[in-house]
C-alpha cells in the first residue's frame, strides 16, 4: 500500500525559510513524478513544484528562484525548501505522487487529476 506522510511546515514571518517533507512508503519504481500543490479555501489546488525519477524539476512562476524541490532516494522523501516567503504562500501545502513519468514540458503536471496518491496536507501561514 502506498502511503505519503507529510510534516514540516507550521508559521513563519515573511523573508523566512520553510522546509517541507513528504515520506513515500510502499512505491519502488524509479518510474515517477511527485509535485507540490498548495490550496486555499474556496480555489482549486495550485502545482507549485514537480520532480521526476530524472531529478528533473519545474516551478511555477509564483515560487521560481525561491522553493527548491528535492527527492532523497536512500529515504524515499520528497522535500519542499522554501525560501523568501511571503504571505500569498500562505496555504495548505499537499505531496502528489503519479506512477509515471508526466511531461514536463506543459502544463500537465500542475493538474491535481494527473495524480493517484496524497500526502495528508500541512499547513503553511506567513504574516507579514
Amino acid at each position: 500500500q502506498v502511503r505519503l506522510v507529510q510534516s514540516g511546515g507550521g508559521s513563519v514571518q515573511s523573508g523566512g525559510s520553510l522546509r517541507l517533507s513528504c515520506a513515500v512508503s510502499g512505491y519502488r519504481s524509479s518510474y515517477y513524478s511527485m509535485a507540490w500543490f498548495r490550496q486555499v479555501p474556496e480555489k482549486e489546488r495550485e502545482g507549485v513544484a514537480v520532480i521526476d525519477g530524472d531529478g528533473t524539476t519545474v516551478y511555477a512562476d509564483s515560487v521560481k528562484g525561491r522553493f527548491i524541490a528535492s527527492h532523497d532516494k536512500a529515504d524515499s522523501t520528497l522535500y519542499l525548501q522554501m525560501n523568501s516567503l511571503k504571505p500569498e504562500d500562505t496555504a495548505m501545502y499537499y505531496c502528489a505522487l503519479n506512477w509515471g513519468a508526466l511531461p514536463l514540458d506543459d502544463d500537465v503536471w500542475r493538474s491535481e487529476h494527473e495524480y493517484n496518491y496524497w500526502g495528508q496536507g500541512t499547513q503553511v501561514t506567513v504574516s507579514s
